[in-house]
């Protein structure tokens, strides 16, 4: 990188991928003033060329942008599949990297991209950054101040029909990388590590349905999509604090009434809002009032979006401290949906290589271009 883009703290980013969920980062990054779209790439350069032109910046092929000194930083935001070699084709040019979620398709593929990361002194982010909001972050602040007392054990249950249905390339997810774990796993994994801490071993059971799927919009409307996923993934995990958390996700549910998030404690309950929202209300009923009622925020970033970890990466790697939205963090997710996979194919329960500390909390209403 260039001398006076570090002194400056901008970080100038160029994305691989533009694809549904590029919008999303799209809308965010002009309001981060310490983050700089440079340029864009995509397999299809024509679309490259289209949101290049929406946005104000250059369409380059792929290999034009890793090769180009005006990018800083990789935003990568393709297919699971591809996350872990453009990731390394991105460090070896010499770029950080921030990726969308899976950080890879397994913890075997993940590890050399870290190892590169380390070894060039370059820095590796990873979604989902929603922790950082107010939700998560609020939910947070309230377990650490002991309001439900001693947190005992957590619940999760997400599901849907699957992404077929209002997705108009859905096929990604049903191959390696996808599924309901790969895809939403990540946001609840994440959380519950900010929550309470890394989790020590898990076990599992994976099912895949015999449903037919076919993509119900767009312009691929009626195509039958190949599964070569669970489905249907209930696991058990042990935090190696001692708390216990279950977890069920699922693109087989139709419809249910399951609390989508809960955390248990001593002195009372907590629902936890959609860690994949930003924001929501954090909802506790004590021991006493056995009612639910909203707790103010308390924590994270107000009105953020996707986009706010990798800005938080871009004010660590100016302060030099480690960054929230972490490829460690990543990392041990992935170790973790792993050995689900794994827990669930041998009938066993497997015990998590990988560590990981808590990210830093996030105050309420901070920045990550000051903070």
């Amino acid at each position: 990188m260039s001398e006076p883009q570090e002194a400056s703290g901008v970080l100038r980013v160029g994305v691989i991928g533009v694809g549904n969920i590029s919008a999303q980062y799209f809308t965010h990054i002009p309001k981060l003033p310490n983050l700089q779209l440079v340029a864009v790439a995509d397999v299809n350069e024509e679309r490259a060329r289209e949101v290049a032109a929406e946005q104000g910046v250059r369409a380059l092929s792929v290999d034009e942008l890793l090769a180009d000194p005006d990018v800083d930083a990789v935003l990568n935001l393709t297919i699971p599949q591809a996350h872990a070699a453009i990731g390394i084709r991105a460090l070896e040019s010499g770029k950080h990297v921030y990726g969308e979620k899976p950080l890879a398709l397994t913890p075997e593929e993940a590890e050399p991209l870290l190892a590169l990361a380390a070894e060039k002194g370059l820095r590796v982010g990873s979604a989902p950054d929603t922790v950082l909001g107010t939700g998560i972050q609020t939910a947070r602040q309230a377990l650490d101040a002991g309001l439900i007392g001693q947190p005992i054990a957590a619940a999760i249950h997400w599901s849907a029909p699957g992404h077929e249905l209002w997705h108009p390339a859905p096929a990604f997810y049903y191959q390696k990388g996808g599924g309901p774990l790969f895809d939403m796993g990540p946001y609840y994994l994440t959380s519950i590590v900010t929550l309470f801490g890394p989790i020590a071993r898990v076990s599992g059971v994976a099912t895949t349905s015999q449903r037919q799927r076919t993509v119900a919009t767009g312009p691929l409307a009626g195509t039958a999509i190949p599964v070569d996923v669970a489905t249907h993934v209930s696991a058990l995990l042990e935090h190696e604090n001692g708390l216990t958390t279950t977890i069920t996700v699922s693109f087989d549910v139709w419809k249910s009434r399951a609390p989508l998030f809960e955390v248990f404690g001593t002195d009372g309950t907590m629902a936890v809002p959609d860690p994949n929202r930003f924001d929501g209300d954090v909802e506790i009923a004590t021991a006493t009032t056995r009612e639910w009622e909203s707790i103010p925020m308390s924590a994270g970033w107000a009105d953020s979006g996707r986009g706010f970890g990798l800005a938080d990466m871009a004010r660590a790697i100016e302060t030099d401290r480690p960054h929230r939205a972490s490829g460690e963090l990543a990392f041990h997710v992935l170790d973790v949906m792993d050995a689900i996979l794994r827990a669930a194919a041998d009938h066993t329960v497997v015990d998590i290589q990988s560590t990981v500390e808590r990210p830093a909390p996030v105050p309420l209403d901070s920045t990550p271009a000051t903070w």
